[in-house]
């Protein structure tokens, strides 16, 4: 039988043996690997995750074998309801990934695939993600799929750096019909403190590396949003725009 892993399955699990579909013996044998599951002396998944923060443990690509990437992809997705992702993989993980599950989605342009996206929930809200230059979007792309296959409805904001700033005053009803913004910028990073200015919404500002050598591979953007004058802005680690995308998940489950 499947493990339960989030809320909702111990609850189906529960419900099956006190209807007597399920054994309590049985019952034991499912919950039995619910702390983690090792599957070898260097890889041990957190199953419990999803049940303590509502997300599952995402795969990091970088450093593991493609046969790793496949198997903790596997387990994972075998378990969890919600979202499973693998960040930073190779067109070789995604190959191995994709060979055991046929369904995974691999987007290019940030390495991200989506082994499987969260079980038929409805939407949880919406999040515009405004990107300040093309260079931005793998970044944002990364942002984009993650919040998608988490039931999150996104509005792609793209190109609208605060060098030609029209085009985002363009966009500003779109950004004031969101829940919240992921904002993604390089270069000096101003591009949160404007939307910032401009709506009431919650802000995930993600600095970028992209820039010339003064802007130290992102760290004149990460330290800029840090320093905004605009309140309302959360920062996440340079190009980390998976990682802005689990914080919006965490504010809209939280509204919801």
């Amino acid at each position: 039988m499947a493990r339960p892993v989030d809320e909702r399955a111990l609850e189906r699990l529960l419900s099956l043996v006190q209807s007597g579909d399920v054994t309590v013996d049985a019952a034991l044998s499912g919950l039995r690997d619910l702390p983690y599951e090792r599957l070898d002396d260097d890889l041990k998944l957190d199953l419990h995750r999803e049940l303590r923060t509502g997300q599952v443990e995402a795969v990091f690509g970088p450093g593991k074998t493609p046969g790793e990437v496949r198997d903790a992809s596997s387990a994972l997705a075998s378990r969890a309801t919600g979202a499973v992702f693998v960040t930073r993989a190779t067109n070789d993980q995604f190959d191995a990934v994709r060979a055991a599950i046929p369904g995974a989605r691999y987007h290019r342009r940030s390495g991200l695939v989506v082994v499987k996206p969260a079980a038929g929930a409805a939407s949880l809200g919406t999040v515009a993600v405004v990107c300040a230059g093309t260079s931005d979007l793998a970044v944002g792309e990364e942002a984009e799929a993650t919040a998608e296959a988490m039931g999150i409805t996104v509005e792609p904001i793209h190109d609208v750096g605060v060098a030609g700033v029209h085009r985002l005053l363009d966009q500003r009803e779109v950004i004031e019909r969101a829940d919240c913004a992921i904002v993604v910028a390089g270069m000096e990073g101003a591009l949160p403190s404007v939307v910032a200015g401009l709506t009431s919404i919650p802000i995930v500002a993600v600095p970028t590396s992209v820039g010339y050598g003064a802007s130290f591979q992102g760290l004149a953007a990460l330290l800029a949003m840090l320093a905004s004058c605009a309140p309302g802005i959360a920062v996440v680690n340079i190009d980390n725009g998976f990682g802005a995308a689990q914080v919006v998940h965490r504010i809209l489950r939280a509204q919801g």
